[in-house]
């Protein structure tokens, strides 16, 4: 995988769209469309959302033993648009995966609330589920186990990070002449280009 960082132009742009996003009204600003497929390039989408971003790239969190982490696995190019209608901004990023460390992983872990640390035990992602009750059982089976202590980070819990090769930036406009740039990896550096809408 090419290990050249963003360019910092990309990442201050980047954080200053999700400063402005997250003082809009919008209930998950820090959402973004992934979009994966298997390795018969069946394509699938959901929403999930960003936690970390910085030059190395964009980090969501998931059960990797789910369908998503499944086809993390047997394909691992990926995209992710954000859209923030407020803002009248979208940003598309292309890339391949990798897993983030331990250490991330454990950091984030715990910031997240107990209840939906308990949630990641008890879930068995994208698996058939009988009844929803099933679900309320192993939740309670999984708050009875660790009682008031800590809740420990599932193996099969952990982050993606997004490695970009490609960032486009787009604005809405008048009369659909909206505003378009791409960065782009090509041996080695990052090229920069005007698009047409």
């Amino acid at each position: 995988m090419t290990r050249v960082p963003l360019p910092s132009e990309v990442v201050e742009r980047f954080r200053k769209l999700q400063e402005r996003a997250a003082k809009t009204d919008l209930p998950e600003p820090t959402a973004v469309a992934l979009a994966t497929s298997d390795r018969d390039g069946r394509p699938s989408s959901r929403m999930v959302l960003l936690k970390a971003f910085d030059e190395r790239g964009f980090v969501f969190y998931t059960n990797l033993e789910s369908r998503k982490g499944r086809q993390l696995r047997e394909n691992p190019r990926v995209s992710l648009t954000f859209y923030w209608p407020p803002l009248g901004e979208q940003v598309q990023v292309e890339g391949d995966v990798e897993p983030v460390s331990d250490a991330e992983a454990d950091a984030y872990w715990v910031t997240r609330p107990r209840e939906s640390r308990l949630g990641a035990w008890a879930s068995l992602q994208s698996e058939e589920m009988p009844s929803r009750w099933t679900l309320l059982r192993r939740f309670a089976e999984a708050a009875h186990r660790y009682g008031v202590g800590e809740v420990p980070r599932p193996r099969h819990w952990s982050g993606v990070r997004v490695v970009p090769n490609r960032v486009e930036f787009w604005r809405s406009s008048k009369f659909r002449l909206h505003d378009r740039e791409s960065w782009t990896l090509e041996d080695g550096r990052w090229v920069k280009r005007r698009l047409y809408p």
